[in-house]
Parts: C-alpha cells; structure tokens; sequence
C-alpha cells in the first residue's frame, strides 16, 4: 500500500545533522594546525597562510572561507586579495596563548574520538568501548595514563571543555558557610583554583593519581596559585577521601557504571560533616530526557570510551544521593548545557 505524502517536509535538519561532520572535522583541522593561534599575532594574506602551515593551493581558499562561512574567520579582500583574521570567539577560545582557551578538546576530539565514533554502530550492538580497548584489551584510563604525552592532553581537554563551568560555579555557588574543598578527580586543578579565586577564604585541595601531579603543579604555577591550592595524589577508590565541607566531582561520575557511582557518592558522604555538600558537575540529562541532546550525545561517547560509563539525569542523580543518606538536592545551571547538582548531607 503507498503512502501519500500530503504536506511537504523541509529536510534541512536531517542534511544538517547527517552531514555535520563536515564542518566538525573543517573546525577540528584548524584547530589542530594551530590556524587560530597563528592569526591571534595578527591578520595574515591566504598565500600567507598556506605557507606558514604547509597547504596546497588546490582547496585552500575552500578550507579558509568556510571557516568564514561557519563563522569562526573574518575576512577582507577575496581570494588573492583576501586578509583572514580570528572572528571574536575564536580569538578568546581558540589561542592556545590564551587562559581562555579550550582547544584542548578538540584536539583531543580530532585525534582521538573523531576515529572512533565510526564504530558507534559496533558499541550500541555489543556494549563495548570503541576506543584503545578495543585492540589493546586495556581501559581508557589504562591507556592514558602511562602515556605522559597523552595524558596532558586528556588533561588539557578535560579543562578547557569544562573551565567556563569552574568559573561559573566558584562565583555562583555560595561557600560563606564552608572553608574546606576537595575536589575529587581534580584533574589540572582548576575547578579549586576557580573557587580560590573567587573565594579566597577557601581552602582548596586537588586530589587525583600520581601521575596527574607534575600536570597540575605545572598548571597551577601557570596561574600563580601554587602556595594556594594544594595537590594530593590517591586513588578514589581505594583511598579515603579527605575530609572537607565540600566534595566536587568534575566529570568524574559518568566515566562509572551504577555500582561504582553508588561507591564514589557514599565515600563522599563519608568525607563530608553534618550540612556538607556534594557536588557533581557533568551535563546532566533533564528527568523527561528530551532536551539535553548533548548530555544524551555525551553518554554514547561514554560508550565509546568506558566499559559501563554513562551520563545521568538529575532524577538518577536524586535517587542515588538520596540512597547513600543525601537530604536536599539542588540543581544549578552552569553554562550551555551543564549543570551543578548539589546534595547536602
């Protein structure tokens, strides 16, 4: 029996979504070449361009007013005449010289998780990680991190995805009642030197593996904060977490499956006193599961990347808290599409 199409449909999302990649790995290229770093010293000519970072001729005015198109360049003349230059956002985000910059997960993106999501197919039929695991039979964290080169890299992606919700949530989130933080996970040290910052009175700790150290010591002496965040190196499931009025956890949850979640909520209850907080900063998915897309996208990248890993709504996160003794539950937006959920103990 044929069906009969009686209004005409537009399909522009459906192009849109099925050939995003095509702008995604146009971004990612760039960005990998350094291109926005290279303009941020100042407007360059195409010819200019393409010598600096070794292009052909053939696609390069192609590849450059796309990104014009795309709106990440600026330009003036066309083609032979043209001058390029950084569009506003990309010279706040996208020069490596800059604090602001958040480049590191899309390098990351490019090098690492591009490839591996043409599997996605293979991990939604069998379950299991698309990622290094797949032919090395060890975990991402494995994999990462006894490999010093890409290890400050998953560092540096992990803060600049994340840095512009730190910020938010050390100005936003009211610690006059606390003096103590530890932020489990703590990666390059940044969300405590963000609520340092913002909060001087607080006492921030930085707990995370060994070999994570010599990363945040760096990136904390960076920003001129060695003598006020401390570092201390442990393993979150084997160690005790330190006592403190607040525990953080900045993406760190949906790298776990459900029972190893449960773990790590009831050892921060442990760690806390009586009107201590918890928090979790992840993009938590919203309790009818229909709006946060890149929460719902950021979970099949956990499955691509972790043996049980998945992103939560804030009603899981309710459930959960509440099981390991957690009273009020708090939902704070950040930036874009993530949020800070907050239980108090």
């Amino acid at each position: 029996m044929e069906t009969t199409i009686t209004t005409q449909g537009n399909p522009s999302k459906i192009m849109q979504i099925g050939t995003g990649f095509f702008a995604t790995k146009t971004l990612l290229t760039a960005v990998n070449m350094g291109l926005f770093t290279l303009l941020a010293k100042s407007p360059l000519s195409g010819q200019e361009i393409q010598e600096k970072l070794g292009l052909h001729l053939r696609s390069l005015y192609d590849f450059l007013d796309a990104l014009v198109a795309l709106g990440f360049l600026d330009r003036t003349g066309i083609k032979k005449t043209s001058n390029y230059s950084n569009a506003a956002d990309s010279a706040f985000f996208l020069d490596k010289n800059k604090p602001s910059y958040i480049g590191g997960i899309l390098e990351m993106a490019n090098n690492r998780l591009y490839p591996f999501w043409n599997n996605l197919e293979d991990g939604l039929k069998t379950g299991l990680p698309q990622n290094e695991t797949k032919n090395s039979g060890k975990s991402l964290f494995e994999t990462i991190y006894t490999d010093s080169v890409k290890l400050k890299e998953f560092i540096k992606a992990m803060t600049g995805v994340q840095i512009g919700n730190f910020i938010a949530f050390g100005k936003q989130f009211d610690f006059s009642n606390y003096k103590t933080l530890c932020d489990i996970g703590g990666s390059g040290g940044t969300l405590s030197a963000h609520v340092y910052l913002n909060n001087s009175h607080m006492k921030c700790t930085s707990f995370d593996l060994p070999p994570v150290e010599p990363i945040a010591k760096e990136n904390l002496q960076n920003m001129r904060l060695s003598e006020k965040v401390d570092l201390l190196s442990g393993d979150f499931f084997t160690d005790s977490f330190p006592k403190s009025d607040v525990i953080t956890m900045g993406n760190i949850l949906h790298d776990w499956g459900k029972s190893d979640k449960k773990i790590l909520i009831k050892k921060a209850y442990d760690a806390l006193p009586k009107g201590g907080a918890f928090v979790v900063i992840e993009n938590l998915i919203d309790a009818d599961r229909r709006k946060n897309a890149f929460g719902l996208l950021m979970s099949l990248n956990m499955l691509i990347e972790t043996a049980e890993g998945y992103d939560f709504s804030t009603s899981d996160f309710e459930e959960m808290t509440k099981e390991a003794g957690f009273g009020q539950i708090s939902i704070m937006p950040l930036t874009g599409p993530t949020s800070a959920a907050i239980a108090i103990k």
